[in-house]
Parts: structure tokens; C-alpha cells; sequence
């Protein structure tokens, strides 16, 4: 038995008339009669009576009709199932992401589009540092991440850029430096810093103490901690000044006051990276293309600010 078996007999079953019934399967009227007979006799019994004008359905090819229904049901859902997981559509991907990056709008909207587009992909979201981030991938826990950019080997992972992210003084709100609207880097030079560790994000790391070096001093790092949002609170207990990614201006803690740099800055770089080769059709592929539409469409450098 096959399923076009199951079309023919469908049609006759829901016409009761083989010549309407052929004309709505597109063939003539005797080969669906050799048809719908070849399947009684399979089945070993009738499942039509024929009569002067058309067919009636025997008790047997009433119950039939029930189940072919099922069957051919079943199998458009699972042809349908199939075709939406080849499209991306269906299946998971499980998303890293460094601790700041929720606080810049792009990110969220990513997400939010992406789950808008693809309901049936089933979408899981880890907060880490870029180099734990970076492990992950490797070790298959997670499909793709939102870091920092990685620095040395990247372990067959590819990185693609997204976008700049401007950088911004976090100053204590009383300090006598945050009466300025902007100022240089090098007003910082005799200031205590609060920082990251370099292991947690190398990239911003090194960026930020070269633009330092760059304008004349190396930052005296008095306090070192891993989430961004517990430096500015640092800040705002007055331990230090610091240097943090201009999104993080949306962290409204009392206490802090963010300022813009004037001259030389370093530049929060935002990346995407996932194993290499990723299927092009799977979820990740679809992420991938959508932040890079998103990233055409949208000023997300200046939408941190």
C-alpha cells in the first residue's frame, strides 16, 4: 500500500464518484478504478458499493476513511515538521552572552526578533565571560555567543564583528571631575581605577590600558572585579574611577555619573562568534543573518550611548 493509495481512495471516499474524483486528482477515471480496486483487493475486502450513479462507503471503508485521514494527516504534519527544521525554524539554539551586553539594546532586540520569527525554536540564554564563553563553544554547551572580542586562539571558533561601542568615564557623582561635561583621559592619571580582570575580557582590557598608555599614563587598577555592573557600584562607594562600555550609562545607580572622553578613546568592540561551518539552514546560521541584518538597519554604536 502506498500513500498515493490513500489520496485516490480519500477523493473517491469524500466524492462518491469515481469520474469527480479523478478530475479532482488530475487522472483519468479507469486508472483510478484499477487503483481503488488493486486496495480492496490488498485489504481483502470492498470498501465501495457501486451504484448507478457514484459509490457509497461500506461499514469497512467508513472506518477506513478514519484512518487514512490519520495517516495522511500524520504524515503532511511530519513533512511539514521536517521542511521547518531544514528552514531553521525548528529545533534549539543556546545563546551566550557577556554580562553587558543585555544592557545594550541591540541585544535584546536580536533576541526578541529572533524569537518573534522563529517561535518554534526553542531558545536558551547563558550569561559568562568572553573566554568561558569561547570554552563553551568549543565544548558544545553553547551554539553561539555575544563577547568581547577573543584574543590569541580562537580554537576553530569564528568571530564576526557587529559593531564599536563607545566607551565612558563611571566617576563617584561627587567627584570634583564630574562637574565637566567631557574630559581627556589623562585627567584620570592620578585617579585609583576599578577594573575587570584581564582573563575576563582581554579584548576591552588591552584596548583600554593602550588608549591610557596612548595619552600619557598606565592606570593604578585598585580594585578588580568580574561584572561590569558591580564596578559602577564600586564607583559609587567611591573605591575609584573606571572605564566602561557606554551602555552601561542604562545601569541608572545612584551615586555614579558617566562622562563622555574627549580626545583619544578606546572602543568597546562588540562580536558574535560559533563554531565554524555552521549548517546554513540551522537555528544558528538564522541568528547569524539576523544580527547581520539588524546590524544594517540600525545605528547600534550609537544606540549604547
Amino acid at each position: 500500500m502506498e500513500l498515493r493509495h490513500l489520496r485516490y481512495f480519500l477523493a473517491v471516499a469524500e466524492e462518491l464518484h469515481f469520474t469527480r474524483a479523478a478530475e479532482r486528482l488530475g487522472i483519468g477515471q479507469p486508472p483510478l478504478s484499477q487503483q481503488i480496486q488493486a486496495l480492496e483487493r490488498e485489504l481483502g475486502t470492498e470498501l465501495f458499493r457501486r451504484l448507478p450513479r457514484g459509490v457509497a462507503l461500506t461499514d469497512a471503508g467508513r472506518i477506513f476513511l478514519d484512518d487514512a485521514r490519520a495517516i495522511l494527516k500524520d504524515v503532511q504534519r511530519a513533512t511539514d515538521r521536517v521542511q521547518r527544521v531544514a528552514r531553521g525554524e525548528l529545533g534549539r539554539i543556546r545563546v551566550g552572552m557577556i554580562n553587558s551586553a543585555p544592557f545594550h539594546p541591540f541585544i535584546p532586540n536580536v533576541i526578541r526578533e529572533f524569537r518573534r520569527r522563529y517561535p518554534g525554536v526553542a531558545l536558551t540564554l547563558q550569561e559568562n565571560s568572553t573566554p568561558l564563553l569561547a570554552d563553551a563553544l568549543q565544548n558544545d554547551q553553547v551554539d553561539i555567543a555575544f563577547v568581547r572580542p577573543l584574543i590569541g586562539d580562537s580554537g576553530g571558533l569564528l568571530t564576526r564583528h557587529l559593531f564599536d561601542e563607545e566607551v565612558v568615564i563611571a566617576l563617584p557623582s561627587g567627584h570634583a571631575l564630574a562637574r565637566r561635561r567631557s574630559l581627556p583621559l589623562l585627567a584620570l592619571s592620578l585617579e585609583p581605577f576599578v577594573l575587570f580582570p584581564r582573563s575576563v575580557g582581554s579584548g576591552l582590557y588591552d584596548e583600554i590600558i593602550a588608549t591610557c598608555r596612548k595619552v600619557g599614563f598606565s592606570p593604578r587598577i585598585v580594585q578588580e572585579t568580574l561584572q561590569v555592573t558591580s564596578i559602577v557600584n564600586l564607583v559609587a562607594a567611591g573605591l575609584g574611577v573606571s572605564l566602561v562600555p557606554a551602555s552601561m550609562q542604562q545601569v541608572h545607580t545612584d551615586g555614579v555619573a558617566y562622562r563622555r572622553i574627549s580626545g583619544p578613546r578606546p572602543r568597546a568592540r562588540m562580536s558574535l562568534i560559533h563554531r565554524e561551518d555552521p549548517d546554513p539552514t540551522s537555528p544558528v546560521s538564522n541568528m547569524i543573518r539576523l544580527a547581520a541584518q539588524m546590524v544594517r538597519t540600525t545605528s547600534p554604536a550609537r544606540s549604547g550611548r
